[in-house]
């Protein structure tokens, strides 16, 4: 590990973000800083993560939502000062890494399958 790489993991380490696991295809909702004026607020900002970046601490992710009847992107640094928080609300069931084919989809044909938790097989005892 350079000397780079190595300052980067230690600035994540001094930020102390708790950012939970998820990928493209599931349903999140952000806690995005908003400043009005003087006043700050928290905007929560939900949609599908379409993409994903893993680049340390430049790591970005976009996250698409239909507002109005129109679809709106907007990507997030994910060490940004701004992001108060993520939360996962739905986990998609996708085969892609990327997953931009939405952008052209729209209503029924747009929607992701859930991913089900996986079922604990018990073992049965031999007779």
């Amino acid at each position: 590990m350079n000397l780079i790489q190595q300052l980067e993991q230690e600035e994540i380490a001094r930020l102390a973000k708790t950012i939970p696991e998820f990928a493209p295809g599931d349903t999140v909702i952000v806690q995005v800083k908003v400043k009005e004026g003087t006043r700050e607020r928290l905007q929560a900002y939900e949609g599908v993560v379409i993409a994903k970046r893993n680049r340390g601490l430049n790591s970005s992710f976009i996250v698409r939502k239909i507002s109005a009847g129109m679809g709106v992107e907007r990507t997030f640094q994910t060490y940004s000062p701004l992001v108060a928080g993520i939360e996962v609300k739905r986990r998609g069931d996708v085969r892609r890494a990327k997953l931009y084919y939405l952008r052209d989809r729209s209503g029924k044909s747009a929607r992701i399958k859930e991913k089900l938790p996986a079922r604990k097989v018990v073992a049965k005892a031999a007779a």
